[in-house]
């Protein structure tokens, strides 16, 4: 197994790239894993280094204003990262893949589904955002007017050491999902970084809660495989929200994962690995084409009627 690490230019913009390779031949198809608001490809490192048994490329890199890629004023809206996600595929010599996302990155995924059907193979939502307004007041709070001030006085190069200091003193007695949700709030002290979560958050969110669905659309995704994981202890989108997708996507699967929060993938790794292995090697990928698109989207809404 072989795992590099690249920056990668793209439109004159730096990327952080993780890439996994397998030893061996490996099939046509790749997995791309997308991290979550305030996070980045770092969150999949437990992954990472246990996806050998995938026997397929993995990709994992920091989408733009996270982690070590530009932070630029720029579009951050799901259809601009989802095309970002299809960019890097693309100069990877990538041309279908299993579509993991958490969070945020489960709402870039359905919106890559949607933009880019022919090149995703299979969907992996692990609590992902974009399936109901419902989310943690924490997230809501972004779209308050002094958001941007309390951020700066809450999170920044002060705070953040007294934070690493009290971090080090608990050692061990600090749970997983909790040091990994530090983690990402610890982004915030960087200004770029802390201008693109506010910048992505009140895009997709207000006071009521999300405001991006993808719930109206999910119908073109039927033939998708697809995946749902959650924590059962979920405290930022809670685990209804996986319920409800699962029913309306009859042939998904859904996976609860017990005593687990909002990052499943790095509270339990092996389980979660498991999951992922049995779910890429036991379905088959949909390979749709845009007449098929045309064909479903034909079949379920009205026709145009002259006025």
């Amino acid at each position: 197994m072989t795992l590099e690490t690249y920056t990668l230019t793209l439109h004159g913009r730096r990327l952080r790239l993780h890439e996994h390779l397998p030893d061996s031949g490996a099939d046509d198809e790749a997995i791309v894993l997308l991290h979550g608001i305030a996070g980045s490809a770092e969150t999949w490192r437990p992954v990472l280094e246990r996806c050998a048994p995938f026997g397929r490329r993995v990709l994992a890199f920091d989408l733009p204003g996270h982690g070590h890629s530009d932070a630029p004023r720029a579009d951050y809206g799901l259809g601009a990262q989802a095309s970002t996600v299809r960019d890097v595929l693309a100069v990877s010599g990538v041309r279908h893949a299993t579509v993991v996302g958490h969070s945020l990155g489960g709402g870039i995924a359905m919106q890559f589904a949607y933009q880019f059907p022919e090149m995703c193979d299979r969907l992996v939502l692990v609590a992902s955002a974009g399936l109901g307004t419902e989310v943690s007041p924490v997230l809501r709070a972004a779209a308050l007017p002094g958001a941007p001030l309390v951020l700066a006085c809450a999170v920044n190069r002060v705070t953040l050491a007294v934070a690493k200091a009290a971090a080090r003193l608990l050692g061990r007695s600090l749970k997983t999902e909790t040091r990994e949700l530090a983690r990402h709030f610890g982004s915030l002290a960087d200004p770029a970084r802390r201008r693109a979560f506010l910048v992505i958050a009140r895009s997709l969110m207000d006071l009521r809660g999300q405001r991006a669905s993808a719930v109206e659309k999910l119908y073109l995704a039927e033939q998708v495989p697809t995946l749902l994981v959650w924590g059962a202890r979920d405290p930022l989108i809670p685990v209804t929200h996986g319920r409800r997708t699962a029913e309306l996507l009859p042939d998904s699967r859904l996976t609860v994962l017990e005593n687990v929060k909002h990052f499943p993938h790095v509270a339990d790794p092996d389980g979660f690995c498991l999951l992922l292995k049995d779910f890429v090697t036991g379905t088959e990928p949909a390979r749709l084409t845009l007449d098929d698109v045309v064909a479903r989207l034909t079949a379920l809404n009205p026709v145009r009627e002259r006025l």
